[in-house]
């Protein structure tokens, strides 16, 4: 914290969305990073008080480390720049885009990136009928962490129930077979290629539970693909306006070579503990975890 005018930080953490318990904890581990760093740092649950408590502890920078709705979907940036707090990760605009899946893959295909189709459906509908030739995917269209994910399979004789707690529209896209791949953003710098091993998909289980999943990094791929990865997650974080640290996941079906790699969202929150893939990818880079929360801090602003 050499020479920053910054001194006390908020940790915005846990909050109303489906991924509460992961905000805790990446919330948690971030506050103790910053702490070693030698900042003074204020942990917060956010809730409808959020605005008063702000207002209450007035800090030099809000470190955000919601997930999901409201914490990522620009709702809580919108409060943030009202408030004139400096804050971290990305603002308003990116963060509803990005939040939005098929206007992000609107703003990706404008980018001449790689997307696989997809369209907006009523709930009831994909449940009645096929809504598109299998084998696709369902999922709600403003949620992250692959949260409510259901794969219809390309001998599914019957359309997909879904949980009641879906929401009324949902995206339904074409499965993408292949490895998974991520790569993540630091300002202007992708910092390598993780590939994520699992038994099945890469759900919310997957990346959450322990022993979910295995992160390979450098992950064992060809360099075109290598190089396309962290050229589409650069591409990717320019087009949605994203500013800070982000996370672009990729499918690439290695039987097609460059042509099987397609991009499956941009994560503008990505789960901070010192084993996410996020940090981890930094650690890679020689960039310790305190380090890396301390460089956003550092990066944050209003008018992101």
């Amino acid at each position: 914290m050499s020479g920053s005018s910054v001194s006390k930080v908020v940790v915005l953490m846990g909050g109303p969305s489906a991924e509460r318990d992961v905000s805790l904890s990446s919330g948690g581990e971030c506050a103790k990073a910053l702490a070693g760093e030698g900042y003074d740092v204020v942990k917060i649950d956010a809730g409808s008080d959020l605005a008063e408590r702000l207002k209450a502890e007035a800090p030099d920078v809000v470190f955000n480390a919601l997930h999901g709705r409201w914490g990522e979907d620009g709702c809580v940036q919108g409060l943030l720049e009202w408030l004139q707090i400096p804050y971290t990760h990305s603002g308003v605009l990116a963060s509803s885009l990005a939040m939005d899946k098929e206007r992000a893959k609107e703003t990706f295909r404008a980018a001449g990136l790689p997307v696989v189709a997809s369209i907006l459906a009523d709930k009831d509908e994909v449940q009645a009928q096929h809504v598109m030739d299998p084998p696709y995917v369902v999922k709600p269209y403003n949620e992250g962490s692959s949260v409510g994910i259901y794969i219809v399979n390309d001998r599914a004789n019957t359309p997909p129930k879904l949980a009641s707690n879906m929401p009324d529209t949902v995206m339904v896209e074409t499965y993408a077979p292949g490895r998974e791949l991520t790569t993540t953003v630091m300002g202007d710098r992708a910092l390598g290629v993780t590939d994520i091993i699992t038994d099945g998909w890469y759900d919310y289980n997957a990346k959450y539970a322990e022993g979910g999943s295995r992160h390979i990094i450098p992950a064992k791929i060809p360099a075109e693909i290598e190089a396309a990865c962290l050229d589409y997650a650069l591409r990717a974080h320019s087009a949605l306006g994203c500013r800070g640290v982000s996370r672009t996941d990729f499918r690439w079906d290695e039987t097609r070579g460059l042509d099987g790699l397609i991009i499956l969202e941009t994560n503008t929150q990505p789960g901070m503990t010192p084993t996410s893939l996020a940090p981890e990818q930094g650690a890679h880079q020689g960039i310790s975890f305190g380090q890396f929360c301390a460089w956003m801090v550092e990066d944050a602003s209003c008018n992101r």
